[in-house]
């Protein structure tokens, strides 16, 4: 288990992504992966109420109505951290941090999640258009409340999660207590001024895409045909760094015995800040190659490898 932030949220060291529920994971194959999940141990499920606004037919909102379904059923709410999000819903104009915005989508998530609160509600991306002041204002009425219990964000720069920050330090408002960013093995920008914002101000990240959108599942490998809607984005990677992160990868997980997604999982989660990445699974197939991450420890000489295999070509 790992804490978020200042919270007292404790949670499982593998976050499943809620983005393929109800888009490329039916309801059942939804279910199945969250019962494999839980089964396993983790106990930590990330969503947003754009998911999965971007399917032909949807308008958002299919994956937290999947997640709420499945809660019912099980009757395990009580056991698993739900975080969603607001701000990025182009559907009814909830691609902002307007007070009247996030009272709504808040009212909105709990519908459809069936649920009375959520663990930790999300700030999906920046609202330069919405004076900070007044979007912490709306996130703290939530907590006050007892809708949110904690409130975090995503798709910030290091000046206006440090801003943010002050403002809800300054006005007494609910904090963020946990930041959400693009992070893995090959896409490391995160490192730099924005994880010494999140780690200055006590925060824990999430990272999402920690496979690089299913690269650092090592299945895309040189003239080998992938059948999967992120093909063509995972493929980018297939460069000569990218490969060479592929072959320790291989060394590393062959060590332990487990695979090469769980390994690259164990690299982000051992990374500053860093406390539990988020991967997603459209099978329960799928899932049995991360779960592994749950309790895997990489060595340091291990960590060190990878991250020399990952840096950034000179350019």
């Amino acid at each position: 288990m790992t804490n978020l932030g200042t919270s007292d949220l404790d949670v499982s060291r593998l976050c499943l992504g809620g983005n393929v529920f109800g888009w490329t994971a039916d309801e059942d194959d939804s279910y199945a992966v969250l019962d494999a999940y839980a089964a396993a141990g983790g106990d930590f499920v990330d969503t947003a109420d754009a998911y999965s606004a971007w399917g032909d037919g949807h308008v958002g909102g299919e994956s937290e109505t999947i997640i709420g379904g499945w809660l019912r059923s099980r009757g395990n709410r009580d056991r698993v951290v739900v975080a969603t999000k607001v701000g990025m819903l182009g559907v009814g104009g909830l691609d902002n941090l307007r007070a009247d915005t996030v009272a709504t989508a808040a009212e909105n998530s709990l519908r459809r999640l069936g649920v009375d609160h959520i663990d930790l509600y999300y700030a999906h991306q920046d609202d330069p258009d919405t004076p900070q002041e007044e979007t912490a204002a709306a996130f703290d009425a939530l907590v006050r409340a007892g809708k949110v219990r904690y409130v975090a964000a995503s798709n910030f720069t290091a000046e206006r999660l440090t801003s943010a920050l002050a403002v809800s330090e300054r006005e007494g408002l609910a904090k963020y207590v946990v930041f959400q960013q693009h992070y893995n093995l090959v896409e490391r920008s995160y490192e730099g001024a924005l994880s010494a914002a999140v780690a200055a101000g006590g925060l824990s990240s999430t990272p999402y895409f920690s496979l690089a959108k299913g690269f650092l599942t090592g299945k895309y490998r040189p003239g080998v045909a992938v059948e999967s809607t992120r093909a063509t984005a995972a493929s980018k990677y297939l460069d000569e760094r990218g490969l060479r992160v592929l072959d320790v990868l291989d060394e590393v997980a062959a060590a332990h015995g487990t695979t090469v997604a769980a390994t690259a999982l164990a690299w982000l989660a051992a990374q500053p800040t860093v406390a539990a990445p988020i991967a997603s699974a459209r099978t329960a197939g799928q899932l049995a190659d991360l779960l592994p991450v749950l309790d895997l420890e990489l060595k340091a000489d291990e960590i060190a490898r990878l991250t020399a295999a990952s840096e950034p070509e000179a350019g």
